[in-house]
Parts: C-alpha cells; structure tokens; sequence
C-alpha cells in the first residue's frame, strides 16, 4: 500500500511532538494534578434532569452533527440505554430504580474531562489536550488512528468515524471550548430548562454542590462524583440514588490514570524513539518498492517494443522472400509460354515477306 507523502510527514511530526514530550509525561504521572486554578467545569445535578433531551439537540446543532435517525423529540429513544458515538457527542440515558415506586431517573452522558485524562495518558502523538479552561480537547492532525484513547478511557466516551474511509477522526464531546474561548455557555448548558446543568469555576461548582447537600439532605446522596475518581474530572454530579445505579462507575478509586499508566508508560520513551526510524524505514522501503516497480514496467514496455520491432521486421522479410519467389516464378512461367509459343509458330511466314 502506497503511504502519500502528506500522511507521512503527518505520522513524523506526530512522533516528534510526542519524543519531545515523553519525559515530560512520565516525570508528570507520579505526582498528583489538582486541576488548573480556576478552571472551568459543569455540575450536573441528576435530581432536576427530566430526560427532555434539549441537551442533546443543542450539542448537535452546535457542532453541526448529522440529525438523527429519530428526532430529538421522539422520547422513545430513552428506552434504550444509549452510549456516545460519533454523531452524537451527548446522550440522555433512563434509569428505574428497581424495588421502589419512584418517578425515572435521567442521566446526560458525555466526556467527563478529566484533570489527568486517561485518552492523553495513552496517546502517544499527544493527540489530546488538558486546557486550564477545563476541557480536553482533540487534535486530529496528529492522530494516527490507534484507538488506545478508546481503549484507556475508563467512561467509554471517545468514538471513531468509523464510516469515513479518509482522515476518520475520533469524536468527543470538547465542552464547548471554542465557545467557552468567546465566553458563552456550552450549548447544552445554555439549552437546559430546569438548570439541571450548572457552569462555573470547579471550585465553585463543588461548593454548591455540597451546599445543596446540606440543604437536602434527603434528596441527594453525600457523595460529589467527579470530586475525586480518576484524580478528579471536570464533570461532576449529584444524585439522589447510588451512582452505580445510573451507569457511573464507583470502582475507579482516585488514582489519576498518568500514575495507573506510568509503569507502562516507562518504555514508551524509548518506543517513541524508535517511532520516527520505524517509519523512516517504511517510508524508504516503499520508495525503493515503487521505483523498482517502475523499473520493471519500464523493461517490460521496451522488451514489448523490442519483441514487437523484431516480430514486425521478420513478417516483412518472409513477406518480401514470398514476393520475391513469386516473383521468380512468374517470369519463369512467362518465359516458358513464350518459348513454347515460338516454337509453335508456322516457318513460312518468313518466305512470304521475302516475295513481298
């Protein structure tokens, strides 16, 4: 398979960006993050969420994602638990809690944005991007389609256009960042009804948080998710039920996934290393393949030439032998008649003329 040249220098610079950066996230995966100061972050306060999916129309009309197979009106689809995917970077999912005659529980899944995100941890193009704004962000540029970001994120968020034979990317919710940089709300945010999503400082975010809490305490459970697991997120939530009642996983602990991944990622280094000659290699040998391939073709055309001229040249010979001999023949033949007509002729015509 031939490798364009625009990809190549795509892979190389990748690998640079990530050997210039290898030990810079190593030394960073054994200390704890605690987040950009004043960073950005959103509360989703699950006791308010009535599973109108506003949320999700606005997400996609905001990043201009393809609609639907149902409309964002049609409720039917919450029926169905539901995950993120590439045309849909946000999800509202129902939740009846079993043994209790409670009103349906809506949950909005999307990227957590995590302070140490796991998709950056293991991508070694450094592909992803931590902002002190609060949200990951993606760079397809310098992707080369591994999917270990798919593989590492511990909420099964990142998708991949699986659909696009060229330039597929992976697809995420980014929090809105090109709005947040202009100072507007995320569109999910902003389209919320019951103000069910919250925007603010994370810090903030965690205060109120446990101020509705204390307020409540029988409506919400003590526990802020996002606070801590995985080192923390800048996505959190409160909820009146057991979160891992409502698809949130509480088996994550607080360990960042830098300081899960840093034994692992001790030789990657060295790998990136390699990276740029491994490809320098394919690259040569693909080059070598390709001009010996024209090489070829080329011989093969002139020895058709060659063996086209010779064949050509024989045909016109035999063809001028053949004239040739017939030709002989002919006169042959010719004289032959001629001799055989003047013997035939009568001797007194010669007498005759004398007289004459």
């Amino acid at each position: 398979m031939s490798i364009s040249r625009r990809k190549f220098l795509g892979w190389m610079g990748g690998a640079g960006l990530a050997a210039a950066g290898a030990r810079k996230v190593h030394a960073a995966s054994n200390r704890s993050f605690e987040g950009y100061a004043g960073s950005l972050a959103v509360l989703h306060d699950i006791t308010r969420c009535i599973g109108c999916r506003k949320c999700e129309t606005a997400c996609n009309v905001v990043n201009d994602l393809p609609q639907p197979e149902k409309p964002f009106d049609d409720l039917t689809v919450l029926e169905k638990r539901r995950r993120t995917s590439a045309p849909a970077y946000t999800v509202v999912n129902q939740f009846s809690p079993q043994g209790e005659e409670r009103p349906k529980i809506f949950v909005k899944k999307q990227c957590n944005h995590c302070l140490e995100p796991a998709c950056a941890s293991a991508c070694f193009v450094k592909a992803f991007t931590k902002t002190p704004e609060g949200p990951v962000v993606y760079n397809p540029d310098v992707c080369v389609g591994c999917r270990y970001c798919m593989i590492a994120c511990p909420f099964e968020i990142p998708a991949y256009e699986y659909h696009k034979a060229l330039d597929p990317r992976i697809t995420k919710c980014t929090m809105c960042y090109p709005r947040i940089k202009e100072g507007k709300l995320p569109g999910c945010v902003e389209a919320c009804p019951t103000e069910a999503l919250v925007f603010g400082p994370r810090a903030e975010l965690i205060r109120m948080a446990r101020e509705r809490m204390r307020a409540h305490p029988d409506r919400y459970q003590e526990h802020v998710y996002g606070e801590h697991e995985m080192g923390g997120t800048s996505w959190l939530y409160i909820a009146g039920q057991p979160f891992e009642t409502l698809g949130l996983r509480e088996d994550l602990g607080t360990a960042p996934a830098g300081q899960l991944t840093s034994g692992a990622l001790g030789a990657v280094p060295m790998v990136i290393g390699l990276w740029p000659v491994l490809l320098t290699g394919i690259w040569a040998i693909n080059q070598r393949k390709e001009k010996i391939a024209a090489q070829e073709q080329a011989q093969a055309v002139a020895a058709a030439k060659a063996e086209s001229a010779a064949q050509a040249e024989a045909r016109l010979k035999a063809a001028l032998e053949k004239a040739a001999k017939e030709n002989a023949a002919t006169v042959a033949r010719e004289i032959k008649k001629a001799l055989e007509t003047a013997k035939t002729a009568p001797e007194g015509n010669g007498d005759t003329e004398k007289k004459s």
